[in-house]
């Protein structure tokens, strides 16, 4: 029966998602640019945005659709680099945040007592700290270039997701197929990761799609101060050295950055309130 419940569940949510038509195109919009950032990891079908194209700043035309930069390269080339690097962000952040947030909250809120006081003081604690300041002081300390940005989003993202995770466990531990796994003789951790956690999956998925969008965001932050990404082209140093260009009348290397960075946000911001509406029981039926 569980199992039955279990995949009415999730299949009621996906014929829900794949019904809102903005939800559809956005999940194909995040598809398309995984499959590009993919493929740029691979150097397979993208072009290199190393070689020069030929004239410093060439106007947008012909093969070069976001013309050429100081020195020569195709703007095109270097916003499907920082696709990649975009997305790795947005990866490598939510397999390092996701796992802290779930532990830490999952013990809160299953243990409670001294346990949830010094897990909630420590919570209240790290979120008071500005973000961006907290972000700043990790990359300063680990170095520049990106790993020290896969590290400090990581390692500060998780805040959010952990006060969720806390808040469910609560109210999930009290109810009787958690009474009911214990009294024929599981233990705490079974009953927490057996029994609990995979009735507050939907909030991970949901989080994820989230920690991704903040991810690409802090990433292009870093990258523009000068403490994120070196050496290769991503979307934040690209706005940083549109700064100059713009003087001199070239836009196109700021706004292909910057499209691309908008368009994928927004699909990130569409998909999650769309998960978040066919994921959460509450909604069902609405």
């Amino acid at each position: 029966m569980q199992d039955q419940d279990t995949k009415s569940l999730w299949g009621d949510a996906f014929s829900r998602l794949v019904r809102d038509r903005w939800a559809l195109i956005s999940l194909i919009i995040v598809l398309a640019y995984s499959l590009i950032a993919l493929l740029a990891s691979f150097g397979v079908g993208v072009p290199d945005w190393k070689t020069s194209m030929g004239a410093e700043y060439l106007p947008p035309g012909g093969s070069l659709w976001l013309g050429t930069d100081l020195f020569g390269r195709d703007v095109f080339a270097k916003v499907i680099h920082g696709t990649k690097i975009a997305m790795s962000v947005g990866l490598v952040t939510s397999l390092i945040a996701i796992p802290i947030g779930v532990v830490i909250g999952a013990l809160a809120g299953y243990f409670g007592g001294w346990i949830d006081d010094i897990i909630s003081w420590f919570i209240t604690t790290f979120s008071s700290i500005p973000n961006i300041m907290l972000l700043i002081s990790i990359t300063l300390i680990l170095g520049k270039g990106l790993t020290s940005v896969y590290l400090a989003l990581g390692m500060t993202g998780w805040v959010g997701l952990a006060r969720l995770i806390r808040g469910e466990v609560m109210k999930h531990k009290e109810r009787e197929y958690v009474q009911a796994a214990g009294a024929i003789g599981g233990g705490h951790l079974r009953k927490l990761f057996i029994h609990i956690l995979p009735n507050v999956t939907h909030l991970v998925i949901i989080n994820t799609s989230l920690q991704f969008q903040t991810a690409i965001k802090s990433e292009v932050i870093l990258s523009y101060l000068g403490l994120g990404v070196q050496g290769e082209p991503s979307w934040g140093t690209m706005i940083d050295d549109a700064r100059m260009e713009l003087a001199r009348g070239v836009w196109w290397q700021l706004a292909g950055a910057t499209v691309a960075m908008f368009i994928v946000v927004l699909a990130f911001n569409i998909l999650g309130d769309a998960l978040r509406d066919a994921l959460d029981p509450k909604l069902k039926g609405k």
